[in-house]
């Protein structure tokens, strides 16, 4: 007050403006120095908030803090909470007096950790200025912490000083997230099995030398009572009808529905439920925007976020070619199709945000065209959320999960569209290798490199200009990316996917793109045939139970949790 009166207006309420900052925006752009440290705010103000708040509850029921790792369990979700192992230390050390050695035994058994990427910016890290600045006693511990675990690994790995180097929580300037992670979780597991795998082969393969009993896998899942009762509700009427309604509490009975295979009214029914929801997304998409979509086209659908490594562009580029080929040729027989984007780009990221701005251009040129816009319609979904979600993974054909091999952990949905009668065309990445095993080959469109052979192909050294030079069809999509669409230049694009800068095209859309474009031409001539498609759907709904989130809720609470299920009285 006595600012105030004084007329020092901004300082009298700077306090009070600092505090609601750290939740005004959740996790703003970082590509600056004030971006990163309200970040970093934010992550340790939710940690902290939940910590205590879980102690407080704990000591309300039991009034002891010595069975905490008997009663509390909690999982690191990625590594934007992993400030909780740390801070459970503070808690524990400076308010409850417990040693350090009880402490860290009790940390260990009560956190437990799920790595969602490969990619090296989304395994997070700090700068240690910065950190130490910001968080001056969580650095402290995160210190000591290390020190120990740099003797245990010295046992390990005696004289390997750049192995144990690789495995500091503290190296080089930066703190790295997910090394705390794992040093400090008694289970890590990736969220498919080929993700499993890469990583204790790849990223922390020294720490699966040390520790292999923490490692495991727990494939994902998704809510099948949102995103097929409740979502598609003509769907799971056919399916009460034919299975019993046993699949709404137990996914895996929809397994039953393959029995359905060769009848063909139910075929046909799966059919005419499928047009009626393209049906109902069209109208819902004309009342939002304005624009209209051929019901009786093919729904191509890529809804996930935009980002290179899921190759949002590769789909771009086949698109590019059937324009051109449209043009070519407007007198062809050509299958409509109708391809459809639902992404969000992180605030910072402009290469994403130009190839968003690629797909709007290219969408307007062909609308803009009366002999293509009858054969072709690209739309990017404004404002694309769980609602418009609900009404387009029932109405989509074609699910796009496309990510370069051995970069996706895994996907869900690839899982949502699949168990609403969707046809994948994929690369063995991700959850992709899961779902083959449950559909088959004759059931999903399998293409491109395998990781080994992405893996392969950056040894020998990748040069994305060969590819370029030997094929035609590239060659003129490039250069159509040059002169750009609806009045818009994108050089830019074409320049990355050619000449860099760094190296070009990092994620080898032009090395995959001849096997997904065949791909997808199979894919669309397999439409004309209503029978085999209507059966191909069929087949993906009743392969789609193994990935339920009962299944995978399941895992993690006995494998790893601890948490028994209640028995029904």
């Amino acid at each position: 007050m006595s600012l105030f009166t004084q007329g020092q207006y901004a300082r009298a309420v700077e306090e009070s403006t600092n505090a609601e900052t750290i939740s005004k925006v959740l996790y703003p752009s970082d590509n600056h120095l004030e971006g990163k440290l309200l970040r970093l705010s934010q992550q340790y103000f939710l940690v902290s908030a939940s910590c205590q708040s879980i102690i407080h509850d704990h000591m309300a029921v039991y009034g002891k803090i010595d069975n905490l790792a008997d009663k509390i369990a909690i999982h690191i979700n990625d590594t934007h909470p992993a400030l909780c192992i740390p801070e459970l230390m503070r808690i524990l050390i400076d308010d409850y007096f417990i040693s350090w050695e009880r402490a860290w035994d009790m940390v260990v058994k009560i956190c437990s950790y799920t790595n969602h990427t490969v990619m090296p910016e989304a395994l997070e890290k700090w700068n240690e200025d910065l950190f130490k600045l910001r968080l001056p006693r969580i650095y402290s511990i995160i210190k000591e912490i290390n020190e120990r675990f740099c003797k245990d690994a010295w046992n390990a790995f005696p004289g390997n000083w750049n192995r144990i180097s690789a495995m500091s929580i503290i190296g080089y300037g930066q703190v790295r997230m997910a090394n705390l992670c794992v040093i400090g979780s008694h289970y890590i597991n990736g969220v498919s099995k080929l993700h499993s795998d890469i990583l204790v082969k790849s990223i922390f393969k020294d720490f699966y030398a040390m520790y292999p009993e923490r490692f495991g896998n727990v494939t994902n899942g998704i809510a099948h009572r949102r995103w097929l009762c409740y979502s598609n509700p003509k769907l799971a009427g056919l399916l009460d009808e034919t299975i019993g309604t046993g699949y709404r509490h137990d996914p895996i009975q929809l397994n039953k529905f393959a029995e359905f295979a060769d009848n063909k009214e139910v075929l046909d029914r799966v059919r005419a439920i499928k047009h009626q929801n393209k049906i109902e997304f069209s109208n819902l998409l004309y009342r939002k925007t304005g624009k209209l979509i051929d019901t009786h086209s093919m729904y191509d659908v890529q809804i996930k976020r935009l980002h290179e490594y899921k190759r949002q562009l590769l789909n771009v580029l086949n698109i590019i070619g059937l324009y051109l080929d449209i043009k070519d040729n407007p007198n062809a027989d050509f299958q409509p199709i109708s391809f459809m984007f639902g992404a969000k780009a992180a605030p910072g990221y402009y290469h994403a945000k130009r190839i968003i701005n690629l797909i709007y251009c290219l969408g307007k040129e062909i609308e803009n065209d009366p002999i293509a816009k009858s054969k072709l319609a690209v739309a990017f979904l404004e404002d694309y959320n769980v609602s418009m979600a609900e009404a387009l993974v029932p109405a989509a054909e074609i699910s796009e999960q496309i990510s370069m091999a051995g970069k996706e952990a895994s996907g869900t949905g690839c899982m949502k569209l699949m168990m609403n009668g969707a046809m994948t065309i994929g690369t063995l990445d991700g959850a992709n290798v899961e779902m083959l095993a449950e559909v088959g080959k004759d059931n999903m469109y399998i293409f491109g490199l395998t990781s080994a052979e992405v893996d392969d192909l950056w040894q020998r050294g990748y040069n994305s200009a060969e590819f370029y030079t030997c094929n035609q069809k590239i060659q003129r999509i490039i250069n159509a990316l040059t002169v750009g669409f609806a009045g818009e230049s994108f050089a830019d694009i074409a320049n990355y996917l050619t000449k860099g800068p760094g190296i070009a095209d990092p994620f080898m859309c032009l090395a995959d793109f001849e096997s997904y474009r065949m791909t997808h031409d199979r894919a669309v001539r397999d439409y004309a045939n209503k029978e085999k498609w209507n059966r191909m759907s069929l087949m993906n709904i009743a392969g789609a139970g193994f990935f339920g989130a009962d299944r995978s809720i399941n895992e993690y609470a006995e494998n790893i949790w601890g948490i028994k299920r209640l028995t029904d009285k």
